[in-house]
């Protein structure tokens, strides 16, 4: 073998071993920010039935017009919106699978 060819090859293996080690970092990234994205939807899921919760006990008659109930709710709903604006593109990333399979579920239901 000529020099060439050695270091040709050298470098092939060199170009190989990175590009493995760059598909399992992207594959652990990804698999992270799904994770994200699913703890986030949840997130945002339990903040707006809190809302909605302080909602309903603030329109209780025995609850009405109380200015820490409505502070809270105004801040639930503040934090809600703020999580629907600034996330809803990570959270989004699994809403789709999630309609995907329900749509071929209900596929499956109706031909069988």
């Amino acid at each position: 073998m000529s020099r060439l060819e050695i270091i040709l090859i050298c470098v092939s293996c060199i170009s190989v071993g990175l590009n493995v080690l760059v598909f399992m970092y992207a594959r652990s990234a990804i698999t992270r920010l799904l994770s994200v994205s699913e703890e986030l939807g949840d997130l945002q899921e339990m903040i707006s039935r809190f809302s909605q919760h302080v909602r309903n006990v603030y329109s209780l008659e025995m609850f009405y017009g109380d200015e820490t109930l409505k502070y809270l709710l105004e801040h639930a709903t503040s934090l809600n919106e703020q999580l629907e604006q600034n996330f809803e593109y990570i959270y989004t990333l699994t809403e789709a699978d999630t309609d995907t399979e329900e749509e071929e579920f209900d596929q499956e239901e109706e031909s069988a």
